[in-house]
């Protein structure tokens, strides 16, 4: 199937050819017919396989342009609102579409000003809500959608959403996305859709296939050189690498830069403006490495990241869903990498029964094991290298005092030099450690009270996040004291899981780029 299939306007047909889009994703292909029938719908799928053109497509093709409000798209975070703003812009700047997006953190009358002008308004809840209940913004869409429905649960702003829907008219089609339906979500959805078509991603495909999922076992104080030699082996053109809690983020952050990255920090505490000017420069590739909690990732849209490191494991199944589905968008393929304590081995099995797909155990490679990948894709490059006719003058030169062979030596050495791998040869558990822990947890599962079976490692992550029913704090802003493998609450010691100082490492930052907002097309 091909989206000219659909039949779509001129105009729309025009910008999706424009944007290089040929065939329909799975969502897209199963929810546009019904969006396009008028039928309300929930759809399940997770975040990166094209949820945004599943229902903007069709709402775009069905809008009157009549200079009214047309469509409302509720969104969890500002940073969501941005995205789904520019992709309904892109989709539809061949129709003369204006879209606004309200969120909290700027300016009540220019946000007014947009949403008076506009077809399409994209809003987080709690700022919607206000415009609402003061009465300066009146709106009356024929089309409301509710984009990652889980997340904005998982804030807080179920309440919000549902007082929103009393401003809403009864006659309109409502379309609700979920990577995953809790039950608050489908009593949600029983309350705000009627007779809604259902549109299910099945618990196998849970996970985008296009993403290779893998996992390492180390202690505690190995993650920092764990992750280094992660990077120094995988060579991620773009990575974003989730933590736990703002002050992991922001540590981590200082430590990549001190280790010659181009990395940044995000999290809640940093002032829009300030995320903004981060995220805008992780698109652009200003920088290479974005360090961030759950909270503050929601929504990010990044077509071209090539690898999700999970430098701490979420909490439970659905963040790790979002995670991993930063990575592996728009057809390209992914990687995801877990870096789990034999602490959290219980909840990483538990993960990966739940999302329906396996992560393959991997050992952190060896010192060795870089440098042979590292000298084959050398070897790669001087085959492949078209040679500048400007040195010939140089080894001319040289060949007045060395063999062909000797200058060859020693331009391999100078150009492998920057290469040199830091820390310690073996970091992490071995393919028999991970065997031994599985095979405990097999016996732990499987043993009777008679036998006296061990306890196995403790299972503080299993019971989640503390959740408040109301918006309240961030959970990103969480101030509980690190944890050791034990689970144990302690007060961290100096310098600890600090690997030395790879001074040696000189990778420079990749300057470029710039980004934006509310417009029209």
């Amino acid at each position: 199937m091909e989206f000219k299939d659909f039949n779509f306007k001129d105009e729309l047909m025009q910008a999706i050819n424009k944007a290089g889009f040929t065939e329909p994703s799975p969502i897209q292909k199963d929810a546009i017919p019904i969006v396009l029938s008028g039928k309300d719908i929930v759809a399940q799928a997770q975040t990166g396989t094209g949820k945004t053109a599943a229902f903007g497509l069709p709402i775009l093709q069905n809008l009157r342009r009549d200079g009214s409000v047309e469509a409302l798209v509720i969104v969890p975070t500002r940073e969501l609102a941005m995205q789904v703003s520019d992709e309904l812009f892109k989709f539809g700047k061949f129709l003369d579409i204006k879209t606004a997006t309200v969120y909290g953190g700027t300016s009540y009358s220019r946000q007014i000003k947009h949403a008076e002008n506009a077809s399409i308004i994209i809003a987080t809840p709690g700022r919607l809500l206000d415009l609402l209940k003061n009465e300066q913004i009146t709106i009356n869409p024929r089309f409301i959608v509710l984009d990652e429905a889980d997340e904005m649960l998982d804030m807080g702003f179920l309440e919000d959403i549902k007082n929103i829907f009393k401003f809403m008219p009864k006659e309109r089609q409502t379309l609700l996305f979920s990577a995953t339906m809790p039950e608050p979500i489908k009593d949600l959805a029983r309350k705000i859709l009627i007779e809604p078509e259902f549109v299910t991603v099945t618990k196998k495909d849970m996970t985008n296939t296009n993403i290779v999922q893998s996992y390492y076992v180390v202690e505690e104080y190995e993650r920092d050189d764990a992750l280094m030699r992660l990077f120094d082996f995988k060579n991620p053109t773009k990575s974003i690498v989730f933590c736990k809690m703002k002050r992991d983020v922001d540590r981590l952050a200082t430590y990549l830069v001190s280790q010659g990255y181009s990395a940044k920090a995000l999290h809640g505490d940093l002032e829009q403006r300030q995320r903004e000017e981060v995220i805008r420069a992780f698109k652009a590739s200003t920088i290479e490495v974005l360090v961030a909690t759950d909270v503050a990732a929601r929504g990010l849209d990044v077509s071209d990241v090539s690898h999700v490191f999970n430098y701490q494991l979420p909490f439970d199944s659905e963040p790790y869903v979002h995670r991993i589905g930063r990575t592996g968008r728009g057809g390209k393929t992914g990687a995801a990498v877990s870096i789990v304590t034999p602490s959290e081995f219980r909840s990483l099995q538990k993960i990966q029964a739940n999302i329906g797909s396996m992560m393959e155990a991997k050992v952190v490679p060896t010192i060795d094991d870089v440098k042979s990948k590292n000298h084959t894709g050398f070897m790669d490059n001087i085959k492949n290298q078209v040679v500048d006719p400007a040195v010939c003058n140089i080894i001319d030169s040289l060949k007045e005092e060395f063999d062909l062979s000797t200058i060859a030596y020693k331009l391999a050495t100078i150009l492998t030099e920057k290469d040199q791998v830091k820390g310690r040869n073996k970091i992490g558990k071995s393919h028999q450690d991970i065997a031994a822990l599985i095979e405990r947890l097999k016996n732990d599962r499987g043993g009777n009270g008679s036998r006296g079976r061990s306890r196995g490692p403790r299972r503080d992550n299993d019971r989640g996040p503390r959740r408040d029913s109301d918006r309240g704090p961030r959970r990103d802003g969480d101030s509980r004291p690190p944890r050791n493998d034990s689970g144990a609450s302690r007060p961290r010691r100096d310098g600890e899981s600090r690997p030395p100082r790879r001074d040696g490492d000189s990778r420079p930052p990749r300057p470029r780029g710039e980004g934006g907002s509310s417009r029209r097309g």
